[in-house]
C-alpha cells in the first residue's frame, strides 16, 4: 500500500466500471495529482458477454479475463473485500485474502462493485445450481456437461444415464438463451465422438416466468429465437418457474417433472448486497441512488455506476427511467465517471451521463445468433449467420485490451479450421483429490470398502492409530537414550 500523502480515489469493485473508470482517471491524471486504488476479491476483469462461448469451448478461458495488475500497472491493486465504509471519517475497512482485516483511508470513492445472481429461496437450488456470473462457473459448467456425456456413455442404469443427459435452464434472457445455444451446440459436437449417446438422447430444457425470451431484442426477434430453439429440440416453457430440485428432481410449477444433473440458474442479476453495510442512498432494489452525472445523491465524493447503481437514462422517453444493466452502457459510463471524478476532484463542473441505445446482440451457437441494431430512430433487426457475425464483431471490439482481443480473434480463426475440443477435465474442480487419496493415511472404513470392491486388501489403520505407534517410537527412543 502507498504511504504517499497525495488524495486517494478508492475504486470499490475491478469489473468492467471498476477498470475502465481507473483507467480513464490515470489517463487524465496529473503526474503526481492523487493515488488510485482498487480493491477486489479477485485479480482480474471478467468479460461477461463471451462466457457461454467459454462454456462451449469457442474461446480459452484465460482470453475472458484481464488482470487488473497488468492493465493498471501505475495503480494500487488491492485483492480482497471492502467490508464497510466510515463516510464521517473517510475509511474503508478491507478484508484482505490472508491476514487481519485493516482500514484504508480515502478521499474519493467509486462504487462498482456489479450485482450477483438474483436468486429465490428455491429447495435445493444452492446444493444443485451453477451460475453464469464469472469464469470458473463457465469451466465447471463445460465439464461438468462433458463429464455427464462420459457417464452416460460408460453406464448401463437407464435411469443414471437419462439424469446425466437431461440439462435444465432457469431463464431466458440473454445470459440463459446464449448459454443454452452455446452447450447445446457443444454437445451436438461432442455426441459424435460417443457411441452409446446420440443428440436424440439428451433433452433440453428452457424455463422462464416470462411470456417470451430474449426480451433485450424484441417480441418479434425474441418469438425467432424461441423458434430456433425449439428447431434444435430445445423444450421451451414460458410463464412457468421451478419450485424445487432437491437431488436434481426438478420441479416446475405448470407440473412438469424431470431428474437432472445439470442446473443452470440464468434468472437474473441483483446489485451487490455488500451495498447495504456502506451507508448510502439505496433505489427500491437495491441499487445506488445517484444523479445524471453518477455521484451518489447527498455527497460530492462518492460516485457510483454500472450494475450497482440507477443511473437515469436521459435518452429514454420514459419517465424517471434507469440505463439497463449491460456492457454498452457500462463501458461508456466508467469513463464519464472517471472524467466527473478528475472534474470534481479540480472543483469543475461535471457533465451528465447520456447514451441512446444502440441495440442489442446475441449467439446462440455456431452461425446462429439474432441481433437489432440501432440508428437513430431506424432499427435494423437480423437473424442467423449475419445477425452472429455481428455479435462476434461487436464483442471482439468492446471486449476489454488490445491484447484480449488478439487472443479472441486467435481462438475464433483457430476454431474455423480445427474442431471444437470435447475433452472434459472435471478434476480441475477437485485438483488435489487423487494426490490426497495415494498420500492420506488409510482407515478401518476405507480398508474395508476397497475390500468389498475387490481390491486388494491393505492393512487399515486409524489417524489415532499413527499418532499413538509415533508416540510409542518416541517413548523407546527416549528408554534408549
Amino acid at each position: 500500500m502507498s504511504t504517499t500523502e497525495r488524495p486517494r480515489i478508492l475504486v470499490v469493485g475491478g469489473g468492467y466500471v471498476g477498470l475502465y473508470a481507473a483507467r480513464r482517471i490515470l489517463k487524465k491524471m496529473r503526474y503526481g495529482e492523487a493515488t488510485v486504488t482498487v480493491v477486489d476479491p479477485r485479480s482480474y476483469m471478467t468479460y461477461q458477454p463471451f462466457l457461454p462461448e467459454t462454456a462451449a469451448g469457442s474461446i480459452s478461458p484465460r482470453h475472458v479475463v484481464v488482470p487488473l495488475r497488468r492493465v493498471l500497472p501505475k495503480a494500487e491493486v488491492l485483492t480482497g473485500r471492502v467490508t464497510s465504509i466510515d463516510q464521517d471519517r473517510k475509511v474503508a475497512s478491507v478484508a484482505p485474502l490472508v491476514g487481519d482485516p485493516y482500514e484504508l483511508p480515502f478521499d474519493y470513492l467509486v462504487i462498482a462493485m456489479g450485482a450477483v445472481s438474483r436468486t429465490f429461496p428455491v429447495p435445493g437450488l444452492a446444493e444443485n445450481g451453477i451460475g453464469m456470473k464469472g469464469v470458473e462457473e463457465a469451466i465447471g459448467l463445460r465439464n461438468h456437461v462433458l463429464e455427464q456425456l462420459d457417464k452416460a456413455d460408460s453406464t448401463q442404469d437407464e435411469e443414471a444415464r437419462r439424469k446425466a443427459l437431461t440439462f435444465v435452464f432457469i431463464g431466458g434472457g440473454f445470459a440463459g438463451a446464449e448459454t443454452i445455444g452455446e452447450v447445446e451446440d457443444m454437445a451436438r459436437d461432442a455426441a459424435k465422438y460417443y457411441p452409446n449417446v446420440k443428440r436424440e438422447d439428451m433433452r433440453f430444457i428452457l424455463v422462464d416466468a416470462a411470456p417470451g425470451i430474449l426480451p433485450e431484442v424484441g417480441p418479434k426477434l425474441g418469438e425467432w429465437g424461441l423458434e430456433h430453439l425449439k428447431k434444435r429440440g430445445v423444450e421451451v416453457y414460458l410463464q412457468t418457474s421451478m419450485d424445487s430440485c432437491v437431488d436434481g428432481h426438478v420441479v416446475l410449477k405448470n407440473g412438469l417433472e424431470v431428474d437432472s444433473s445439470t442446473i443452470v440458474w440464468t434468472a437474473g442479476v441483483k446489485p451487490n448486497p455488500a451495498l447495504a453495510r456502506f451507508g448510502l442512498p439505496l433505489g427500491p432494489k437495491g441499487h445506488v441512488d445517484v444523479d445524471a452525472t453518477m455521484q451518489v445523491k447527498g455527497t460530492d465524493y462518492i460516485w457510483a455506476a454500472g450494475d450497482n447503481a440507477q443511473v437515469p437514462d436521459l435518452a429514454s422517453d420514459k419517465e424517471n427511467a434507469f440505463c439497463p444493466p449491460n456492457a454498452q452502457h457500462a463501458l461508456r459510463q466508467a469513463k464519464a465517471l472517471g472524467d466527473n471524478v478528475i472534474s470534481g476532484m479540480r472543483g469543475f463542473p461535471q457533465g451528465k451521463y447520456k447514451h441512446a441505445n444502440k441495440g442489442a446482440v446475441a449467439g446462440l451457437g455456431l452461425h446462429k445468433g439474432v441481433a437489432m441494431i440501432v440508428f437513430g430512430k431506424t432499427k435494423i433487426k437480423l437473424k442467423g449467420r449475419l445477425a452472429w457475425y455481428m455479435h462476434r464483431g461487436y464483442h471482439g471490439m468492446a471486449v476489454p485490451t488490445f491484447n484480449r482481443k488478439i487472443r479472441v480473434l486467435a481462438d475464433w480463426a483457430l476454431g474455423m479450421f480445427l474442431k471444437r475440443e470435447v475433452v472434459s477435465l472435471g478434476a480441475m474442480e477437485h485438483p488435489r483429490g487423487e494426490f490426497y487419496e495415494a498420500a492420506a493415511p488409510v482407515t478401518a472404513a476405507a480398508a474395508a470398502k476397497k475390500a468389498e470392491a475387490g481390491a486388494a486388501p491393505v492393512p487399515a489403520q486409524s489417524a489415532e492409530g499413527i499418532v499413538a505407534k509415533d508416540e510409542s517410537k518416541n517413548k523407546d527412543t527416549a528408554k534408549a537414550s
